[in-house]
Parts: structure tokens; sequence; C-alpha cells
């Protein structure tokens, strides 16, 4: 069973005994011992996940990596946050995703006007099953708790991924910048309701489509 040790926070190292780990492509670093390294292709396994890339366009670059040894893996000095899953279904952007256990299965999901207002598309990756997922975020991610009665607004930018039994909303917003001339058009937030978490980074994805 492969084990993720995070060396500082933007730096991942996973021992490998003969297993094997999903990586993006090009996050490896350095290694030690016997490793290969195999292209792949994200969005989904098999026939399905092959159908399902071609429509949504959620497609990532992604590496099997098995031997023994140890591999660190990085990608552009970004803070990486480890989630162990236990049967439940992470929600990520495929740009976020840097390292997945085998054990877990990687798909596509809708996001709607969430995803076309951040400029990914409109589709997101979802990770599931049991085991451990490293993703990534521009600057150390804060991790917020969804309760039932206590709804979480983000902003789509600063948004990374969610876990648990959370409905989520685009709605949009006409602030004060707006409404005296400073700002570029109109604002959305993702309005969050249900039981989960929700990670977010500190820092704003370029907008695509007017202000976000």
């Amino acid at each position: 069973m492969a084990v993720f040790r995070l060396q500082g926070t933007r730096v991942l190292a996973v021992d490998l005994a003969g297993d094997a780990v999903k990586a993006k492509k090009g996050a490896m670093v350095a290694y030690e011992g016997e490793v290969t390294f195999k292209k792949m292709t994200g969005g989904g396994e098999g026939l399905r996940g092959l159908v399902t890339r071609r429509v949504t366009g959620e497609a990532m670059a992604v590496m099997e990596v098995r031997g023994q040894g140890t591999v660190y893996f990085a990608d552009r000095a970004t803070e990486i946050n480890l989630v162990r899953l236990t049967g439940e279904k992470l929600h990520v952007e495929a740009s976020n995703l840097l390292v997945t256990e085998p054990s877990l299965r990687t798909g596509t999901t809708f996001t709607g006007l969430r995803g076309a207002s951040q400029g990914n598309g409109l589709f997101t990756t979802t990770v599931e099953g049991t085991g451990q997922a490293a993703i990534m975020s521009d600057g150390p991610a804060i991790v917020l708790r969804v309760t039932p009665g206590t709804p979480l607004v983000v902003d789509p930018q600063a948004y990374v991924a969610h876990t648990g039994e959370l409905r989520q909303q685009l709605r949009s917003y006409v602030g004060l910048r707006t409404l005296i001339g400073e700002g570029s058009g109109e604002s959305f937030r993702i309005h969050f309701e249900g039981d989960g978490l929700v990670y977010v980074q500190p820092s704003e994805r370029a907008a695509v489509g007017g202000q976000v």
C-alpha cells in the first residue's frame, strides 16, 4: 500500500512497495529506487470514461507510477493537501488533482454554469472510494464545514474541492462596487447547502467572461 508523506507543504513523498499510484503527468520532481512511469488518460476509466472525456472535455494528463522506492511530486510550488476518503466522493477541479491511490475511481460530473463561470468547462473531476488523494491549492487551503441550516458562500475562482452531501447553486450578485461603477459586471457566488467540507484557496483563478 502506498504511503503518502508531506515534505513541508509543497512536496509530496509517496513510498511504493511494488504498488502504484496515479499522478498528474509531469509532477514527478525526483525518485529513489526502481520506479516506472506509464502515460494514462484521466476523466474516468474504461469505455465509459473515454466517452465521457470526449463529451465533456474534462481530460487530465495522468501517469501511472509503479515500483519499489520513493517518488516526490510537486507542481509549480503549489500547496498540497491530503484528503482521506472512506467511501465518499471528492469533487475537485482537474487542475487541482495531484496524486491518487489506485483504489480510488475517477470520473466526471456536471457542474453547469459554475464550471462555465470558472472557465474550466461544464464538468469537474470526481474521485470516489477508499484511499488517499493529494489535491493542490494556490496558497494554503482552508477547509470549511457546511452543516444543515448553515450554508456557505464561495467565490467560484477560489473553489478547489468539496466532499459530503452538498447541494450547490450558482447565484448572481450585484455588489457595492458594481453599483458605484467600479465593478466590471455581474458577480457570481456558489452557495453550498447540506453537510460536508469545502476546500477554498486564498487566490483567485483568472476569470473568463466578466467579473466572477
